[in-house]
Order: structure tokens, then C-alpha cells, then sequence
């Protein structure tokens, strides 16, 4: 049985599965009311994160290195645990696209198997290389030991991480990005709060004039890792919890969870998640390689060189992250499209999309590099650092819109169920040019960071323009 709409979104989203015509300025009203909380919180998490990325940078450039040299194997392994979720959720939009709640609730059980043994054996591996990933990434010796502290207590809680990406998955491809993108937000208040007690030791603090006794357990680098593991254990108990008891569409909480063998995966639904998320897993380990290697490109140029680039990293993510909740909001809309058949109709919010995020985009790029000497300075004192990142930091500004088209355009297509020439595509830009650029101009002309960042957004407008095409021209969308 389909549940009843409550809110406008419900409404608009319950349009596309009843096979009503929509006009453009309710496409874009459906569109914006799912990308702006997403928006937001991605905002809101950037902002906790240059919090955050603060708080380590003031204990000096060596812990700012330690974590910036394994950043990039971060992200490949949590972009793991996304590639799998999606290859679940994608297949729950197309089902609630298809008014078919009962099936979305059976992908929904065998996912939680699925992933969660995945997470397992990535959390292992993770704890198992930890010792030797910062040797194999070139990192100094006085910085060797955080970064494999840092690595090791983010492998341990991947499982727990793996969950709360499913949940939000899945909420957000079931038409519910407003809670997940809230949760997430606040979890990045949760990170701060207690990284402030594992990073630091007990000091006093003055506030208003008074003097009191601020408890710590003064962990530096291990501290960050403990407050961001703890923070995700949180956020995830209270993420699967609302989707197993109070989601419209998913809930399997009040309706009884069922027999044991329900939640064995089938071959039907690995099937079809091997055919989304295997593109899109070799695609991240691909790309993922890839930054590892600008990593090692990097590392030879020193401590402040590491630090500036992950700080630009981070500063840069403030400008990019409403891409990604805009995408977010796109692949629910066209996966749901899909689903009810209604292919004219997903492409059309393809290109609705697409237009808004290289909007949004193209103003954050503006910001960016008027404000990149502030945005640099949240994160440390150290001059050379602040210089090398507002530097890479402008050359990035140029690069925003054609970023946002590839963002968002990638994100129609995972809706859509296409993530194999989607992958290829991306790989062919990060290995191609990005890569060849970076190595080129810091060896051969001896650019250094700049020359990195050079690279990096010659291969960004490139990529936005092929994405373009893709969309342009795809038949996916083809009734």
C-alpha cells in the first residue's frame, strides 16, 4: 500500500509516481525543496569541518600533515561503503518510483546484510595496512605514527560508518532528504564537541570574564580520530533507527522485520547492485588511486605543501558540497522518473538540475576567491602555509561551474542506473589529464602546489564538459 503524502514534497513526489504532468517551475520547486536541505547540511558540515581541521592545525604543521597524508586513503574507503550503499538504493528509488513499497522494504533487508559484511572485511583490511600506508605514501618519519593511529581508528568503526551511509542513502531515495541531511549535520556538531575533549588536555579557559577548568584527555591526532569515530556511533544509531521505525516508505520496524531468510541477499538484487555500485566502486578506487598519487606528488615538497593542500582541500569542499546535495536531490528525482516510467520527464529534471548546481556553483567560486586568504587563516597560523593555500585556492575558482555540470550530471546518471560509462569517463579525466598535468608541471616546470592545483582545474573543466555530453546525447532518458 503507498503511504499517503503529508507535505508538499510528498505531494510533487507523489505526482511522479501517479503519472501526473508537472510544469518546469514545479519540477524546479521539487527540486530545490530536496537539494536545499541537502545543501545546507553539506554547508553546515563544511563548516564543522573547518572547525575542526582548525582545531588539529593549531597543534602545529606536523599533525596537520599526519592527517592530510592519509586523507585520500579516507575517502577511498568511505566511498566504498557509498558505492555499495547505491548500488541498493538506486534500485529502492526506482522501486518507490514504481509504487512498489513492499519491494523497497525487501532490497532494504538484504542490503543491511549485504553491506554490513562488506564494511567488515574494508574495516579489517583498513587495520591490517595501517602500519604501512604512510610509509607506502612517502610521509616523513615524524608524522608516520599519527597518520597510522589516525588510519587505524577510522578502519576500526568503517561497519558503523557503512550503516549510517545506507540509512541516508536510502532515506534520501526514498523522497526523505530533509532528516538525513539534518542528522549529518549534526553530527559534525557532535565531531567538534568531542574532538574539543579528545584533542586537548585539561586547560583553563576563560569565557565572559571568568576563569574555569576545561576537562581533556590531550590525544592530538588520536583525539580527532576518537572524536570523529564517536561521533559517527551516534549519528548512526539514531540514522538506522528512524529508518527502521518511522520512514513513510522503508519502515520495517512496525511492521514486523519477518523471517530470518528475508534478509538473506537473492541473487536478483546483488545482481542488480553489482550492475550499480561495481562501476562506481572501480570508478572511486580508480580516482581514489589517482589522488593517493597527487598525495605522493605532493609530499616530496614538504610539510607545508602536505598541510596546504589538505587545508585548500577542505576550503575548496565549501564551494563543491552544494554540488554534491544538489546531486543528491537529482538522483532521487530521476531514479524515481525511471521507476515510474517516465523517462522524458527524468530528463528534463537532468538538465533542471545540472543548470541549477552550476548556478550555485559559480557564485560559491566567486566567494571562494575573494575570502580564500580568510578561508586559509581558519586553519592556521603558519604564513607559508596561508600563501601556498590561497594560491591553489584561486586557481580553483576558475574551475567551479564545469565541477558542478560533472557533479551533478553524474548524479542523474547513478539515478538513471548508468554508472559504467559515467566511471569511465571519470577516470579517463583523472588519469589522462589530471594526473599527466601534475606530474608535468611540477617536475618538468618546476611549478610545485601550483602546479598541482593548475592541473586540477584544467582536468575539472574538461570533465564538466564531457559530462555535458554525456547527458546531452545519452539515451538513457530516451522514452
Amino acid at each position: 500500500m503507498t503511504a499517503i503524502a503529508t507535505t508538499k514534497t510528498d505531494r510533487l513526489l507523489e505526482g511522479i509516481r501517479a503519472g501526473r504532468e508537472m510544469t518546469r517551475w514545479q519540477q524546479l520547486e521539487l527540486l530545490v525543496r530536496l537539494s536545499l536541505p541537502a545543501m545546507l547540511a553539506q554547508i553546515a558540515s563544511i563548516v564543522m569541518n573547518y572547525i575542526d581541521a582548525s582545531m588539529v592545525g593549531h597543534l602545529g604543521a606536523n599533525a596537520s600533515a599526519s592527517i592530510g597524508l592519509v586523507s585520500t586513503s579516507v575517502w577511498l574507503f568511505a566511498g566504498l561503503c557509498n558505492a555499495v550503499s547505491m548500488g541498493f538504493s538506486v534500485q529502492v528509488a526506482h522501486l518507490i518510483g514504481a509504487n512498489d513499497e513492499e519491494g523497497a522494504r525487501s532490497v532494504l533487508r538484504q542490503a543491511l546484510v549485504a553491506t554490513f559484511v562488506f564494511s567488515v572485511v574494508e574495516g579489517l583490511l583498513g587495520i591490517l595496512v595501517s602500519p604501512y600506508l604512510s610509509v607506502w605514501l612517502g610521509g616523513g618519519a615524524a608524522i608516520r605514527g599519527d597518520s597510522a593511529t589516525y588510519f587505524a581508528i577510522f578502519s576500526l568503526v568503517i561497519p558503523i560508518l557503512q550503516l549510517d551511509i545506507l540509512a541516508s542513502a536510502m532515506l534520501r531515495c526514498s523522497g526523505n532528504v530533509k532528516f538525513p541531511s539534518i542528522l549529518n549535520a549534526v553530527m559534525c556538531l557532535f565531531d567538534v564537541i568531542f574532538n574539543f575533549f579528545f584533542i586537548y588536555p585539561t586547560r583553563t579557559v576563560s569565557l565572559l570574564g571568568f576563569d574555569f577548568s576545561m576537562p581533556g584527555m590531550g590525544l592530538g591526532v588520536p583525539g580527532a580520530a576518537l572524536g570523529t569515530a564517536a561521533a559517527e556511533i551516534l549519528t548512526a544509531i539514531i540514522m538506522v533507527y528512524y529508518m527502521l521505525a518511522h520512514s513513510r516508505q522503508l519502515s520495517i520496524w512496525n511492521k514486523g522485520f519477518g523471517e530470518l531468510r528475508r534478509f538473506i541477499p537473492t541473487s536478483r538484487v546483488l545482481s542488480r547492485a553489482w550492475k550499480v555500485g561495481l562501476p562506481m566502486a572501480m570508478q572511486h578506487v580508480a580516482m581514489c588511486s589517482a589522488q593517493i598519487l597527487t598525495t605522493m606528488i605532493v609530499a616530496p615538497l614538504g610539510v607545508f605543501a602536505i598541510s596546504a593542500n589538505s587545508f585548500g582541500v577542505t576550503a575548496e569542499s565549501l564551494c563543491y558540497m552544494p554540488g554534491y546535495g544538489i546531486s543528491d536531490a537529482a538522483t532521487t528525482l530521476v531514479g524515481q522518473s525511471i521507476g515510474a516510467a517516465r523517462k522524458s520527464l527524468a530528463r528534463r529534471f537532468a538538465f533542471i538540475s545540472v543548470a541549477f548546481g552550476v548556478c550555485i556553483m559559480t557564485l560559491m567560486g566567486i566567494l571562494m576567491y575573494v575570502c580564500a586568504p580568510l578561508m586559509m587563516a581558519v586553519f592556521t597560523p603558519v604564513q607559508e602555509i596561508i600563501d601556498l593555500g590561497v594560491a591553489a585556492l584561486r586557481i580553483e575558482a576558475f574551475a567551479e561551474p564545469m565541477f558542478a555540470a560533472s557533479i551533478v550530471a553524474y548524479g542523474c546518471c547513478v539515478g538513471a542506473g548508468d554508472t559504467l560509462i559515467p566511471a569511465f569517463m571519470n577516470l579517463a579525466s583523472m588519469w589522462g589529464v589530471r594526473l599527466t598535468l601534475a606530474f608535468t608541471l611540477t617536475s618538468v616546470f618546476d611549478m610545485g602546489l601550483t602546479g598541482v592545483w593548475t592541473a586540477m582545474a584544467i582536468e575539472l573543466t574538461f570533465r564538466g564538459i564531457i559530462f555535458l555530453l554525456r547527458l546531452w546525447k545519452s539515451k538513457t532518458f530516451r522514452e
